[in-house]
């Protein structure tokens, strides 16, 4: 894990190599103090020599202000290698997790990926901060001070040489129990993070039913959880605390103790014995660093294991290592290509272990370009599913799906992608500008197209009848927006895109009948090249469809124009009469 996660030092690895120089040059600077505080007791007042005291006063200063200098230096070196670090982690994750296929992000919750790049990378981060910062100069303080000491008195330093060992094996198990318990701290995050991202989003549902207060149990609840786990492995972990002082403590009474005798008798200079003490505070606290170090370790350990699980996760849809098309081979042909979709036999399982029942089972057809193809069945039947595997959002499971006599497999993603053009049945926007989210279509059109494609999406009237029209700013997701008017952006979007193939997943279901033929009629006018994929519950949103696709329990259970399937396929006609029915009751 360390070696995965240190990979992504990148530029910041002359600082990681800089700091231990420094580190070294401010301990020593640090403890060289004491030794010198030694002679001006044993030396300098015995003997009443003032210039003596001055002139050692002297280098202790110049040694104070060399061990500030370095230490200053440190802290700085170790503030921007640990934010380097971090901040080279999110982006290693965010791109990471652009990389995910559908599949992928299906694994993991979104608060749990919003935890990971957040609450984990910033527990690493800190972590690696107080590691260069502290467990570099624990080790080399309590080394250095043992020997220093030892160099006063080597029968004193027999208290430290047994406290030590048996301090360390006192943390240690304290701390190795302790790392287990902060994995389900941060589950417990994702799990509050997840409830407070699902009341944000979902902000007026809740208020419409009146269930501020079931949330706030819900809350409650899941915060109290994370509150008592996180209490469960504190309190085992601060176990460390009282156990080194109990040690240290004793050892420091058992020196002052011996100490004061030799001092008595003449043994040890009463300057050796305060050098000594301070040593001993000094090797006390570098314990007390270390164990800190361990405690922060523990729980970074668990968030070492998150991030890299999202790190280590295989992308199970990738470009072929030799694409048969691709942006750069393609680039003398028409940037949308021709638009023929072909389904062979193709069956799909979410699950691609091989467990599970098939969502689709064979399906087979072809759609010729400039067609308009419909799909329309009951819910749940595989209709998203289906015209997911065009642009490959999944991989299918049998078969092949073919654009342009190519198996999609056999396409660089973003050669693909770029001939789709997709409105999924969630509308989705992003904060900004309403100019901005249609350019995701395409970032260099004029004007002049961006109110084309807003006029055949019919959304150029109630975009002019903002003050700020094109410029107007957009909440998150499009919060201060219609869903019709949001259904509207998007098709928008993707018909600026002028792609060989458009998708468009019930993307009409909060447009009116009026508008959405209005809509229709500019696919036919404006995108006669596009071979469009429309799915629908509405009989008069695809009955001018070039082909009806009927599914039914992930198969397809009939094919054809609206007059072949209503002589010929009782789904269709059930569906159609039940409409029918709906239209004479509303008359």
């Amino acid at each position: 894990m360390i070696k995965k996660l240190s990979m992504h030092l990148g530029q910041y690895k002359k600082y990681v190599v800089l700091i231990p120089f420094l580190v070294f040059l401010d301990v020593l600077s640090e403890l060289s103090i004491p030794l010198l505080m030694s002679r001006i007791v044993d030396v300098g007042i015995v003997n009443s020599d003032i210039g003596y005291i001055a002139r050692i006063g002297l280098y202790m200063v110049l040694l104070a202000c060399a061990a500030i200098f370095f230490g200053v230096l440190n802290m700085k070196y170790t503030s921007l290698a640990s934010q380097g670090f971090g901040a080279n982690l999110r982006e290693a994750l965010f791109s990471r997790v652009q990389e995910f296929s559908f599949n992928n992000i299906d694994r993991f919750s979104t608060a749990s990926l919003v935890t990971r790049l957040t609450n984990d990378v910033n527990n690493l981060q800190f972590t690696f901060m107080m590691v260069l910062r502290m467990l570099l100069r624990a080790p080399m303080m309590l080394i250095i001070a043992f020997f220093l000491a030892f160099s006063i008195n080597a029968r004193l330093s027999i208290i430290l040489a047994i406290a030590i060992p048996l301090l360390s094996v006192s943390v240690w198990l304290i701390l190795s129990r302790a790392v287990k318990l902060f994995t389900p701290v941060q589950q417990k995050i994702d799990n509050l993070n997840r409830i407070v991202q699902e009341n944000l989003i979902g902000i007026r549902v809740v208020k419409s039913f009146v269930r501020e207060d079931h949330e706030k149990e819900k809350f409650r609840e899941a915060n109290d959880d994370y509150t008592q786990t996180a209490i469960n492995a504190i309190s085992l972990a601060i176990l460390n605390m009282p156990v080194m002082m109990l040690v240290m403590n004793g050892a420091t009474l058992a020196i002052i103790w011996f100490g004061g005798n030799m001092v008595y008798f003449g043994d040890l200079g009463a300057g050796e014995l305060v050098s000594f003490i301070s040593y001993v505070m000094q090797i006390l606290f570098s314990v007390m660093m270390i164990s800190m170090i361990f405690l922060l370790s523990a729980r970074a350990q668990a968030s070492g294991e998150r991030v890299v699980e999202v790190l280590d996760t295989n992308i199970d849809i990738r470009d072929s290592d030799q694409p048969k098309v691709s942006m750069a081979g393609n680039a003398s042909e028409n940037k949308t290509g021709k638009g023929k979709v072909e389904f062979r036999n193709v069956s799909f399982k979410y699950n691609q272990s091989g467990s599970g029942e098939d969502v689709l089972t064979n399906i087979s057809f072809a759609a010729k370009p400039g067609e308009v193809v419909a799909i329309i069945g009951g819910t749940g039947t595989g209709k998203s599913t289906l015209v997911n595997l065009i642009p490959r959002l999944y991989d299918v499971t049998e078969g092949a799906v073919l654009v342009d006599d190519v198996d999609v497999r056999d396409y660089e993603l973003e050669k693909l992608r770029d001939l789709t053009g997709v409105v999924l049945q969630k509308n989705t926007l992003f904060s900004g500008s309403i100019r901005e989210n249609i350019l995701w279509g395409n970032h260099d059109a004029s004007q002049e197209e961006i109110e084309t494609a807003c006029r055949d999406a019919q959304a150029y009237d109630f975009i002019s009848s903002f003050p700020n029209g094109f410029d107007t700013e957009l909440g998150q997701g499009g919060v201060n927006l219609s869903g019709g008017q949001k259904q509207r952006l998007c098709i928008a979007r993707a018909m600026l895109k002028k792609p060989a193939i458009l998708i468009l997943d019930d993307s009409t279901s909060a447009v009116d009948t009026a508008t959405e033929a209005k809509i229709r009629e500019s696919f036919y006018r404006n995108l006669a090249d596009t071979t469009v994929f429309i799915i629908a519950q509405r009989i008069s949103s695809v009955r001018d469809a070039d082909t009806i696709i009927v599914l039914d329990d992930g198969k397809i259970s009939g094919m054809g124009t609206h007059q072949q399937l209503l002589e010929s396929n009782e789904i269709y006609k059930e569906i159609n009469l039940s409409q029918q029915e709906g239209v004479l009751v509303n008359e």
